[in-house]
């Protein structure tokens, strides 16, 4: 095998691929980089058997061939390379040469055939959606998936397509997060539950074009999502996803509407207060145009009011800082509108059309004098 590409070129892919290279694994062929230049293509490939991603690299194939290179060296070799062409090439003893200018290494690769490709995925029941579109919906969801894998369902996400509507809700136990986007035509009816991480690894690739489009496929057992040259191809979480419906109620005792802008200001403000670690929630006010934000840690206290419209009752309520900063950084509206029944039921962020919607618990305090 031998080929020749540019530097720049290498690197972006690499990126790409190594997001699938386990950081641990008993099989040390997953620690690899299938090089793969035997069908006409330059193909990078990496996969841990739950995530697997595959890119085409922009170059020149002089001998077709394939070869497994360690992830982690071939990175850092390619990466301090100076940025020129670099010429790959490989011999029938796995034997491996990386040449750029006067720069030349030698490595020992493994035979490609012992590397796992990536599962076959029938591209028929799908779904498009822009880049720009499908990075903001990631981003605005998955902060809510659960950090612990205590429940393997709370460590994905829903994906539900219901005609021409996609939602994404994540929940963590202690808040729920949905985000809905029109698709650009009608599709069947499906509901499936994708791995934090593959979406996680995918907010990353993606770029933000509103004119690139992402095809997403979907099987009883993967999900398939192909855009630019680049495919990645993740296990779904098998199981039934937790009815929501039933948690999203509209009733409200309280309603007030807010500068998004100034509520987060005002909430980052006073975890200054708040060591790492330390579960002080921030108490709320409600009263007739204007809320009252205090904190008191051992650190110091703060006392802020904000001015608000409000409807309905008077009300004082506590939350987790985090949760309502998490939320509110999302939301791209100048105001929000927050729903309030009580201070031991949920409040709900959420606009008029449904576009999103934070639910998010409330924590038990005493009250700051």
């Amino acid at each position: 095998m031998k080929f020749v590409c540019s530097k720049s070129n290498l690197v972006s892919s690499l990126q790409i691929v190594s997001k699938a290279v386990p950081s641990k694994t008993t099989m040390s062929i997953l620690e690899c980089i299938l090089v793969d230049a035997t069908e006409g293509v330059i193909k990078f490939i990496a996969n841990d058997m739950e995530l697997g991603i595959q890119t085409i690299v922009d170059g020149d194939i002089v001998e077709r061939g394939f070869i497994a290179l360690d992830a982690k060296i071939f990175v850092d070799i390619v990466r301090k390379l100076p940025d020129n062409d670099v010429t790959i090439e490989s011999d029938s003893t796995n034997k491996v040469t990386i040449s750029c200018e006067k720069a030349k290494f030698n490595l020992i690769g493994r035979k490609g055939d012992d590397f796992t490709y990536l599962p076959s995925i029938e591209k028929i029941d799908g779904i498009t959606v822009s880049q720009f579109t499908l990075r903001n919906v990631i981003q605005q969801t998955i902060f809510s998936i659960s950090e612990t894998d205590a429940n393997k369902m709370m460590s994905g996400e829903l994906f539900e397509v219901e005609g021409e509507n996609l939602k994404l809700v994540s929940l963590d136990g202690h808040r729920i997060s949905i985000r809905k986007v029109k698709l650009g035509g009608t599709y069947s009816n499906k509901k499936v539950i994708v791995p934090g991480k593959t979406l996680g690894e995918i907010s990353k690739i993606l770029g933000d074009s509103t004119e690139k489009m992402v095809n997403i496929y979907f099987t009883d057992k993967h999900v398939l999502f192909e855009f630019d040259k680049t495919i990645v191809v993740s296990r779904l979480i098998e199981g039934e996803y937790f009815s929501i419906d039933q948690m999203l109620s509209s009733d409200y005792e309280t309603k007030m509407t807010i500068n998004r802008k100034e509520f987060l200001e005002c909430i980052d403000r006073a975890t200054l207060l708040v060591k790492e670690g330390d579960k002080k929630p921030v108490i709320i006010s409600v009263t007739d145009g204007k809320m009252e934000l205090k904190i008191n840690s051992a650190i110091g206290s703060m006392d802020e009011e904000i001015d608000i419209e409000k409807q309905g009752k008077d009300l004082m309520i506590g939350f987790n800082p985090k949760f309502l900063i998490d939320a509110l950084r999302v939301i791209e509206d100048e105001t929000v509108d927050i729903y309030l029944v009580n201070p031991k039921a949920p409040c709900f962020i959420r606009d008029k059309d449904g576009a999103y919607i934070y639910l998010v618990l409330p924590v038990n305090f005493t009250t700051v004098d």
